[in-house]
């Protein structure tokens, strides 16, 4: 099983089977309560999973998927932290997953997948969106991304995208994450490095040394 965590956008986690079926996914909307939330969707999510060893789920848990964004800057340190600290404690790996690759997958995997290049559009607060352009799947099975993660401003985005049929996220499934996870697993791949996609700095500041006074 692989446990798939994500707060880019709300806070989200999911459970899949070695077999790729959700077993559990749960979430809750919201920029804010990260902390608040995240520890309650794990115990949600593993109360929800047939246990361990079980006739219905034999394998164990091998694996936690971290979104790693794009998202803000405290919301995506929270469910990172929250993955990692998890998969410490049970001695297993932790596979960093670009989180519109998770909503790209959710999308190609729909009723209707698009036959042609798309975008995932994910709000990115300060009147700016977050554009990642995909076209179909690689040969692992993962979601191509053909132009990288960019920050638009709201108001450029028809001008940008022009008819590219785009796809506006309000949510990044946790299931859908591990199953992006799954797959890199499988193909030995890297999606991505262990630093989060901010695409803005903080708004934090390291203060600069106080002036001297002079005597």
């Amino acid at each position: 099983m692989i446990l798939g965590v994500d707060t880019s956008l709300g806070s989200a986690v999911g459970l899949i089977g070695r077999d790729g079926r959700t077993l559990a996914d749960v979430a809750q909307a919201g920029h804010l309560g990260h902390a608040e939330a995240i520890g309650s969707l794990l115990e949600q999510v593993l109360a929800a999973a047939p246990a361990e060893g079980s006739e219905e789920v034999p394998d164990p848990l091998t694996h936690v998927a971290a979104g790693m964004g794009p998202g803000p800057f405290t919301g995506l340190r929270i469910g990172i932290a929250a993955a990692r600290a998890f998969a410490l404690g049970r001695g297993i790996p932790v596979i960093a997953v670009p989180s519109h690759h998770a909503a790209a997958l959710a999308v190609i995997e729909g009723e209707h997948p698009p036959q042609h290049p798309f975008a995932i559009l994910t709000d990115a607060r300060r009147r700016e969106t977050a554009v990642t352009v995909y076209e179909g799947i690689d040969v692992d099975g993962i979601p191509h991304a053909v132009v990288d993660t960019v920050l638009v401003p709201q108001g450029d985005v028809d001008r940008k995208l022009g008819a590219l049929r785009r796809f506006e996220v309000a949510a990044i499934s946790g299931a859908a994450v591990a199953r992006v996870a799954r797959r890199a697993v499988a193909a030995g791949r890297t999606l991505t490095g262990s630093e989060p996609l901010y695409l803005r700095a903080p708004d934090a500041r390291v203060p600069s040394a106080p002036k001297r006074v002079g005597s």
